[in-house]
């Protein structure tokens, strides 16, 4: 690798009146934050969490300029203490990847080695980046799910802004380990998407919600992928069967929960929240390997969009308004050599 080696990236700046500017540049790699592996990116994601840094959201990016991007899959190029060989392929999601480091909407990343999992068998790198975070996230939940006892015969699972990127994924996961599965979305030109995905049901919004001003409400499901929040959360939880599960990974509804705590004490509901950042490594492992094994999802290429990185700017507003029906990958140009 030489020094000074140029590469095309997406980066976020700040004028100095503060005002925000994006724009498709050559950087260096010299310039990339310190690491000891160093990754050709083929393919990222587009994440709501990308979608804020790209917006300049403080809570997810503070220093400019920047490249968001928090997931990657690409080849090795060099790793200075030897966990991986050059060419070997790799997946990096979350860590501080695309937040506060440099991410995957540029040809090249510099991590810490520690970040990396190598590219299980039975998955390409486009394939993973459909996956991405939103997929791994998905997988988490429904790992959780299990080992909180929630069997498929328990009764029905709900998975909530099932349309979105976290949602489709657990919808399909979720059907292909056997659970029934009822869809909730506010998209309803999209039964037939989450039929085909394994829905076994597709309910609206209004159907989570109704009747949540109660302190409980009727028991209708074993357990719940939430990745909305707010009302429609405290409308799952509490109408969540005794001794069923919640998990929790989602905002775009609100960051407020606002309920009483009568599920939790009278029909012993879990609600178990869900980090797909600092997931431990082992965990990260095992779950990139379920899902390129039995949880594999299905119909992979319906559920993905691909762009170049000069595609992303109107795919950011979309992502932004809810606008967005399953995953949107990034193709760098090293996925075209």
């Amino acid at each position: 690798m030489e020094s000074l080696t140029q590469f095309k990236a997406l980066v976020v700046d700040k004028t100095t009146d503060k005002q925000l500017l994006r724009s498709i540049r050559e950087r260096s790699v010299d310039d990339l934050p310190p690491g000891d592996l160093l990754v050709r990116v083929h393919y990222s994601s587009l994440n709501f969490k990308d979608a804020l840094s790209a917006t300049g959201h403080p809570g997810v990016t503070r220093q400019f300029p920047h490249t968001p991007g928090i997931d990657a899959a690409g080849e090795v190029v060099t790793c200075e203490n030897g966990s991986f060989v050059q060419g070997e392929k790799v997946i990096v999601t979350g860590y501080d990847l695309g937040m506060e480091t440099d991410g995957g909407w540029g040809e090249y990343i510099r991590i810490s080695s520690d970040w990396a999992v190598r590219l299980p068998e039975g998955l390409t790198l486009q394939e993973s980046m459909t996956i991405g975070t939103a997929g791994f996230t998905a997988a988490l939940s429904v790992l959780k799910l299990e080992q909180a006892g929630v069997k498929p015969s328990d009764g029905d699972i709900l998975v909530t802004g099932a349309t979105g990127g976290v949602g489709s994924i657990a919808v399909s996961i979720l059907s292909q380990a056997g659970y029934r599965v009822v869809a909730a979305t506010g998209k309803s030109c999209d039964e037939t998407f989450l039929q085909n995905l394994g829905a076994t049901e597709v309910i609206t919004r209004e159907d989570v919600t109704a009747g949540s001003d109660r302190p409980m409400m009727k028991e209708r499901w074993a357990g719940v992928v939430d990745v909305v929040g707010g009302e429609t959360l405290a409308a799952a939880i509490k109408s969540t069967r005794y001794g069923g599960a919640v998990t929790c990974c989602g905002l775009v509804g609100s960051t407020d929960l606002v309920m009483n705590v009568f599920p939790f004490i009278l029909r012993g509901v879990s609600l178990i929240g869900i980090d797909s950042v600092n997931c431990p490594t082992d965990t990260r492992r095992n779950v990139w390997k379920r899902l390129a094994g039995e949880w594999r999802p299905k119909h992979l290429s319906e559920l993905v969009t691909e762009v170049p990185l000069e595609g992303l700017e109107e795919k950011i507003q979309s992502i932004l308004h809810g606008e967005i029906r399953g995953r949107v990958i990034v193709k760098l140009p090293a996925a075209f050599l």
